[in-house]
């Protein structure tokens, strides 16, 4: 099965090759560091996330980098409105960016770049670009001279005729317009402001444009030429225009050989923004709704389309979560009575190559839930009659592979549950009470019972509940149990 990606720079759906027989290196733009991560950082990390393990379970060796823009004009603004320093906030919203994202299950990167921690980097490349003449200087200022680099604009299909003046970064006013030689121009290296951090160079105290930091960075890490590339759509222009400006003047090669972009997040069809009081970070969205939720939530479009944010949206994706749980959870319960073994992998089959067909496809992570759907449908129909204790439709051996197989397949998007105590082991390290331990706290129970001593049997009853345990008592002192609500 061949993967295909959908290229920003060709605009058309290409074969992947990597450079490297086996091997690709991904960079993805990060998080500014100065407030919670919000909604749209869930998906741009998830949806990456996702992609890195679905290469790594079809074989390949991923690097995996994403940085931190550490300095930046939004970190230095509240600093100074919380009487702070930009270190304190840099490290305050860098570790609530872990937090949140481990919350999600999102697998730390290979490396997090800082763009503090790549000045060096940074220095020698703005160098370079001066050096060969796409760089100039103007009060203790570097811009970066677009009408030198010829191909600029096509990744975005911008003809700076068709540009307004002033689109040389993020939205913000731009005092320093009149030191440059032409509109378009941005900066690679900014002159010292009093009050702010700066560094040493060669151009005077000062500190680095944003656009330049990333450039340095994959430099840095990965090297000169990487195979994908990846962040926002709202990245396309200028910040991703600006670094293939930047570092393919200076090495005269590919930045990237594929740029991949996910789509934006809505919410009740408007812009997510602060103003309009619909902004939602992440912590506020995990208060409410169950992190796999989340997850599914994202998977459900396709990355490269936007997605409308809607109560009613988690509330399906909660349902279908829980469809999930009770498909995993009927291996565990059920698999060594009808001598299943857990442990032996399922190899190559049907369901997994269908869900490999679809999400080579341009990663159609969509395409492939509805394989996954398709197996927990029916694992969760087989459960539910062995709860009522009514005869199984379905072949043990075959439900044995779909069952494997929804395990490995979920696993791949990251679908796993974090929740359960200490027991027989499940995927991704989480665990389950085994059957034994069930059944010693069920022993318990109807000793205390017997006892009369009631207030146990009820705590011992109340415990199983909350780790998901249903006890049912039948006639005759007999007590039966499943997992589930």
């Amino acid at each position: 099965m061949t993967l295909k990606l959908y290229n920003t720079l060709t605009n058309s759906l290409e074969t992947f090759q990597p450079l490297t027989t086996g091997q690709v290196l991904i960079y993805c733009c990060g998080i500014t560091v100065y407030d919670y991560c919000h909604l749209g950082h869930a998906r741009t990390c998830l949806v990456w996330d996702v992609v890195r393990h679905y290469l790594q379970w079809k074989g390949y060796q991923v690097r995996y980098v994403q940085n931190f823009t550490d300095i930046d004009d939004k970190i230095l603004k509240r600093a100074r409105t919380e009487g702070s320093t930009m270190e304190e906030i840099a490290e305050r919203y860098i570790k609530a960016y872990f937090e949140d994202m481990d919350h999600l299950g999102i697998k730390r990167a290979d490396s997090y770049p800082r763009a503090t921690h790549t000045i060096n980097g940074i220095k020698r490349l703005v160098w370079e670009l001066e050096e060969k003449g796409y760089a100039y200087r103007a009060e203790g200022d570097v811009y970066y001279a677009v009408r030198k680099f010829s191909d600029y604009g096509k990744l975005s299909k911008r003809k700076l005729e068709d540009l307004q003046a002033g689109a040389s970064g993020r939205v913000e006013e731009d005092p320093e317009a009149q030191k440059k030689l032409d509109p378009f121009d941005f900066a690679l290296w900014k002159a010292a402001k009093v009050g702010e951090p700066a560094w040493e160079s060669n151009w005077g105290l000062g500190r680095p444009g944003w656009h330049i930091e990333c450039s340095a960075m994959v430099r840095q890490e990965l090297g000169e030429t990487i195979d994908i590339h990846v962040g926002g759509s709202d990245l396309i222009f200028p910040h991703h225009e600006n670094e293939i400006a930047q570092s393919e003047a200076v090495t005269g090669k590919p930045l990237s050989h594929y740029w991949l972009h996910n789509g934006m997040v809505t919410v009740n069809g408007e812009k997510m923004s602060k103003s309009l009081g619909n902004f939602i970070t992440i912590r506020e969205l995990l208060e409410k709704y169950d992190p796999m939720a989340v997850r599914l939530f994202v998977l459900q479009a396709h990355y490269r389309k936007p997605i409308d944010f809607t109560d009613e949206a988690l509330s399906g994706t909660t349902k279908g979560w829980q469809t999930l749980k009770e498909a995993l959870l009927f291996g565990y319960e059920y698999g060594e009575k009808l001598g299943w073994s857990l442990d032996t992998p399922t190899g190559t089959n049907q369901y997994k190559e269908e869900f490999t067909e679809l999400v080579d496809n341009d990663f159609n992570f969509t395409g492939g839930l509805s394989v996954i759907f398709e197996l927990a449908k029916l694992l969760v129909k087989e459960r539910n009659r062995v709860i009522h204790d009514q005869q199984m439709e379905a072949d043990p051996q075959e439900l044995e592979l779909q069952w494997k197989t929804l395990l490995e397949l979920t696993g791949v998007l990251g679908l796993k549950d974090p929740g359960y105590p200490q027991g027989v082991p499940l995927q991704g390290g989480s665990s389950l009470l085994s059957e034994t331990q069930i059944e010693e706290f069920i022993q318990k129970r109807l000793e205390a019972r017997k006892a009369k001593n009631y207030a146990e049997g009820d705590r011992i009853r109340d415990y199983l509940k909350s780790q998901g345990i249903v006890l049912v008592d039948q006639p005759g002192g007999v007590t039966k149990w499943h997992r589930g609500s």
